[in-house]
């Protein structure tokens, strides 16, 4: 495996042919070089070079300046792709910044999901008094107030239209058969809750109507009550009288018991 299939971001594939390219007129220039040796004139290659033909001479500037042309474009390849890079590194600490402020958010997220199921749980598992209310049998209730029940049962039926109908214009189309059974189950607990509520509002009624029969029980009781107490203070005043009738006669029962 090559560099060039492991590497596969344009910019730095463009250096790799920058390079190709600048190899492979380096190497056709020491061909040219390797088929016309320069003569050993001293250690300047250029007193040498003047000593090839012309045509040659020639030729191997041309390679020379192609070879220096390749490597500015290296140079410039090279450049592009090191702000290339660097570019790259800030787009990844920002995407990893980003990635880590969603990844806060979600676990944010989490904790509040948790939480609102922790309520949700409690709200459920509460109990509630009117849970423990000593209400008639739901059946007896229906067998007694069947027109109450019918009046639960539609409006039930109504917010399970109106609910419905909220849900098409902001969802847009029907979405079959699982959503008529949430209709179904969602009617039946509307239904269930209305029906609870009536038989708590029938309960009300009879726990007025009780404690208003108590009242006047109550009244009549006090009633009574201060009717007894008048008779008995006129009982007292009739004793205190018989007692002073009875004072009084004794001296008459002792004459009638003197004897003659």
């Amino acid at each position: 495996m090559t560099a060039a299939d492991i590497i596969t971001d344009p910019d730095l594939r463009a250096v790799l042919d920058a390079a190709s390219l600048a190899q492979q007129q380096c190497d056709a220039l020491l061909a040219l070089l390797a088929e016309h040796p320069l003569p050993a004139t001293g250690k300047n290659p250029a007193d040498g070079q003047l000593l090839l033909p012309p045509d040659v001479a020639e030729s191997v500037s041309t390679a020379q300046k192609k070879l220096h042309a390749h490597l500015a474009a290296v140079r410039n390849r090279n450049r592009k792709a090191l702000l290339s890079v660097r570019s790259t590194k800030h787009s990844t600490a920002d995407a990893r910044h980003e990635v880590d402020t969603l990844h806060l958010a979600l676990q944010n997220l989490y904790y509040e999901q948790r939480h609102l199921e922790s309520e949700i749980k409690a709200c459920q598992e509460y109990e509630h008094p009117y849970q423990k209310l000593p209400l008639i049998p739901e059946d007896q209730f229906v067998e007694q107030f069947p027109e109450v029940v019918e009046s639960c049962r539609e409006s039930a039926r109504e917010a399970t239209a109106a609910r419905r109908e909220k849900a098409k214009e902001e969802g847009g189309e029907d979405t079959g058969m699982e959503e008529g059974d949430e209709d179904v189950a969602y009617e039946q607990e509307v239904f269930e809750d209305a029906l609870m509520k009536a038989r708590i509002e029938h309960e009300h009624k009879e726990r007025l109507a009780l404690e208003e029969k108590r009242q006047g029980l109550l009244k009549r009781k006090q009633g009574l009550i201060a009717e007894n107490n008048k008779r008995k203070e006129d009982l007292a005043k009739l004793d205190e009288s018989l007692e002073k009738f009875i004072e009084a006669a004794k001296p008459i029962e002792q004459t009638f018991q003197k004897e003659y």
